[in-house]
């Protein structure tokens, strides 16, 4: 491997992308590299600039260059478990887009570019897993999103121009230090209680099974002895006795 150079990867032929090619259930031509080891953006998929689906995810791409441009059909774009840390601001000419996958990479807020907010036709973004602190509140802007993943990230606030997106149905923030979802930490139940109990007879358990039982069984036995038996005396809880002053002859006084 040459000094100072990352992974290389593997090398994609366009005759190997051509192969690629599906037609997904909708219709739409799909170009499929995904889980290629593919470690630098194939240059030879420029002759099939005119899909629109591509996958790319599940691979090693640290970079997306400029020349995403060329696929101005794309609906659908997935870029899933990569090493992306930045996109290129020529990913907002992608007008047709509706659908883009981010989720688990390297990104950082900076590393969105601001031409993000021209992809009007935006329906599902998928920025979950990443190293968001903050989501740009231009993001407002994309009003056709219904679908927003940002989970996995480490997001203190989520501005009030994303939350009111007249279309978003479902937003995914888990597992961020948000304080407005905060919960607070459920006591432990110390106690452990017995789901289901099953009755079998000595004769039926293994040797291991049978000690097992018997040396939990003395387990038990000890705490009995450990733990205060019941009083003798009579208990009647639900009696209001005169004065609060318990009598010794309660049953009989219960009776007049």
């Amino acid at each position: 491997m040459p000094k100072g150079k990352g992974p290389q990867g593997k090398r994609i032929t366009l005759k190997v992308a051509k192969n690629s090619v599906r037609v997904a259930f909708n219709g739409r031509r799909r170009l499929d590299l995904s889980k290629m080891g593919i470690a630098t953006f194939p240059k030879c998929i420029l002759e099939l600039a005119d899909v629109e689906e591509l996958d790319l995810s599940r691979n090693m791409l640290r970079k997306i260059p400029n020349i995403i441009e060329k696929f101005q059909n794309l609906m659908w774009l997935d870029l899933h478990s990569n090493q992306l840390d930045e996109l290129p601001a020529e990913i907002g000419t992608l007008k047709n887009l509706t659908y883009l996958n981010l989720c688990n990479n390297k990104l950082t807020t900076k590393g969105l570019p601001e031409e993000l907010t021209l992809l009007k036709n935006l329906r599902t973004l998928n920025l979950g897993l990443n190293c968001l602190e903050t989501i740009p509140t231009t993001l407002g802007t994309l009003r056709e999103l219904i679908e927003l993943g940002l989970f996995d990230n480490s997001l203190t606030l989520i501005p009030k121009s994303v939350k009111k997106l007249p279309k978003l149905e479902r937003m995914n923030v888990k597992r961020n230090p948000l304080p407005e979802f905060a919960k607070e930490e459920e006591p432990i139940d110390t106690v452990k209680r017995i789901e289901s109990l099953y009755l079998v007879e000595k004769k039926d358990l293994c040797n291991s099974c049978l000690e097992m039982c018997q040396g939990e069984r003395d387990e038990l036995h000890k705490l009995e002895d450990v733990t205060p038996g019941p009083s003798n005396k009579p208990s009647f809880p639900s009696l209001t006795t005169p004065n609060s002053t318990a009598m010794d002859n309660q049953e009989e006084w219960r009776v007049k």
